[in-house]
């Protein structure tokens, strides 16, 4: 069963190398990263979006364009963030998911290269848009240009990392990709893409119903005649309205997953998630109907629920990772004990080939070669030193020139290392090595 899925599906073999921490603690490390990292990457995409429909608003009243700039300025900071915290979760996979990460990386090729220059010109666009804002008051088709420019780049990024990181899970389709576009076409990657979207737009309304409703925050001179009140509801309603649309995309994106990685436990943690979503879509529905002058214990009771649906969210995708690989990372774990299997016998073979000997094909000394000898002279090739079918002539019918050699060595050629001498040897063992290696046929 096993062999005729192998020959169907690219099993590559696996790094020999322990990994440097328990599975278990790098898992956590992974999801735990991710998610604060995910967090950052919501509200500078959200931040962004929501900066663009602002200034565009604050084209015809000028206190649109004053709040937009206060959310532009929020974006750079999370930018920086987002990047530093993306560190760890990248550092992880790589290590949990070696050969998944770097088979993904290649068949996406140029498209997955591009995210480095494509953050380096996010930064830029965004840092120009920020300082630009009064140099630019006159020119908004030219300022919002570049908004406009560094909100696609904010986009694609995590596109292509999605589609990247999807790949991941149809290692059974490698043979077929042939490019970034081709990995387009696999299930999940645009319901995947527009959750992302929505949450990022969801996140983004409950930071800033927080970030303009703090208390020392004088909202009300700063935006004239947009009150604080004003704001706080918008952005609650956005995070509901957000929160909503997911429980539309939500079901179209599990409904997309290959069943390969569904299970009864992937089930509970993401029906975890959506009760969870119901409370925080009551809680902000009062909030936005009963207002307070100041943030009280249900919009921080919100958050703090908000925070479970991200680890419930978080967590099933590290299930389904896990379970969409199982078989695969079975196969992989037998080709590759196979594979190192038969690299130990082609080492033995090529340092001790199986040749008949006088008393047959065991020889007395022949443990005492292979512990002692066989690390540095193999039968018919250059290893370490010289072979073995060109010291047995050497020291043909010379059995003491040998032993003298072997027991107290030197270095008889430039291009070869001096041998290490071997005088914890007794007489009897020098002379069964000895007459081993003379009476061997080495050729």
């Amino acid at each position: 069963m096993i062999s005729a899925i192998l020959n169907q599906i690219p099993v590559p073999k696996d790094i020999p190398l322990p990994l440097p921490l328990p599975e278990w603690l790098l898992v956590v490390i992974l999801v735990f990263s991710f998610l604060m990292h995910i967090l950052f990457i919501n509200l500078m995409v959200g931040g962004s979006i929501l900066t663009f429909w602002y200034e565009v608003k604050g084209l015809k009243k000028q206190e649109y364009d004053r709040l937009a700039r206060h959310i532009s300025s929020t974006i750079t900071v999370n930018k920086s963030l987002a990047v530093v915290l993306g560190v760890a979760p990248l550092l992880s996979i790589n290590v949990l998911y070696t050969l998944y990460f770097y088979s993904s990386n290649a068949l996406t090729g140029y498209a997955w290269l591009s995210i480095v220059p494509w953050v380096a010109v996010s930064f830029l666009i965004f840092y120009l848009h920020k300082y630009s804002w009064d140099r630019l008051a006159s020119h908004k088709p030219i300022h919002l240009s570049i908004l406009g420019t560094g909100i696609f780049s904010f986009l694609l990024i995590p596109f292509i990392f999605l589609t990247n990181i999807n790949l991941m899970l149809f290692p059974e389709k490698w043979g077929e990709i042939t490019g970034f576009f081709d990995a387009l076409t696999l299930p999940n990657v645009f319901p995947r893409y527009f959750h992302f979207i929505t949450a990022s737009m969801a996140v983004t309304g409950l930071f800033l119903a927080w970030w303009f409703g703090r208390r020392k925050f004088d909202a009300d001179t700063a935006f004239a005649p947009i009150s604080k009140e004003w704001i706080r509801k918008q952005m609650l309603t956005l995070a509901l309205t957000a929160t909503g649309i997911q429980f539309i995309i939500g079901p179209l994106l599990f409904l997309t997953l290959p069943s390969k990685g569904v299970s009864w436990g992937l089930f509970w943690v993401i029906l975890g998630g959506v009760t969870i979503a119901v409370i925080v879509m009551v809680q902000l529905w009062k909030l936005i109907n009963e207002p307070e002058k100041q943030f009280g214990r249900r919009f921080y009771i919100s958050v703090i629920l908000v925070a479970g649906i991200v680890s419930f969210m978080g967590t099933g995708r590290h299930i389904y990772r896990e379970n969409a690989l199982k078989t695969h990372r079975e196969m992989m774990a037998e080709r590759t004990k196979a594979h190192w299997k038969a690299v130990k016998q082609a080492h033995e073979n090529l340092l001790l080939p199986q040749v008949e000997g006088k008393e047959g094909s065991f020889l007395p000394g022949q443990n005492l070669f292979q512990t002692n000898c066989a690390v540095c002279h193999a039968a018919t090739t250059r290893l370490v030193g010289p072979s073995m079918a060109e010291a047995a002539q050497i020291y043909r019918d010379n059995n003491e020139a040998l032993k003298l050699w072997i027991k107290n060595p030197g270095r008889k050629r430039m291009d070869y290392p001096a041998m290490t001498g071997f005088p914890h040897l007794s007489d009897k063992q020098l002379t069964e090595i000895s007459d081993y290696v003379l009476q061997k046929e080495w050729n």
